[in-house]
């Protein structure tokens, strides 16, 4: 694990591969195919600042599952196919650390959130507005009462 570690609530879209950090995964959508031969699946993923949604390709697809624990070593938040997810990237590193022991919260999901250029520097965004408090691609289940 890096010294540098950041939290989720602190993560912002970037170009770069460069960001450490440390999660659990709570859900998992199903894998599809994308542009012919890729396998790719979503997922939610919280630490106990924030959750963001996780793309996972390829094989990463079916090595992890709700209730790890994953360390992501340079790691990308950036938009991918029209969503804005959190992934490993070519260069990053996923590492399973544990299972279903870490204490996390759903809200604010940070890529429910609308992020515009920063007007004092190109090369990095600001939050304009949050565009759901929670995920629109894992929406949270019903209470009963």
């Amino acid at each position: 694990m890096s010294e540098n570690m950041i939290l989720l609530k602190n993560i912002v879209p970037a170009a770069q591969n460069n960001l450490d950090t440390k999660f659990i995964i709570l859900d998992k959508g199903k894998a599809t195919i994308i542009e012919g031969q890729n396998k790719m699946c979503l997922a939610l993923v919280a630490d106990e600042t924030a959750a963001v949604h996780f793309q996972f390709w390829g094989d990463e697809c079916d090595a992890f599952d709700s209730g790890d624990i994953i360390c992501l070593t340079n790691g990308i938040f950036s938009y991918q196919h029209r969503k804005l997810v959190l992934r490993a990237g070519k260069r990053g590193k996923l590492l399973k650390v544990g299972e279903f022991t870490m204490a996390y919260v759903e809200t604010p999901n940070m890529s429910e959130i609308h992020w515009i250029p920063d007007p004092n520097n190109s090369k990095r965004y600001i939050q304009e507005h949050v565009i759901s408090s929670v995920s629109r691609s894992f929406p949270p289940l019903p209470f009963d009462m």
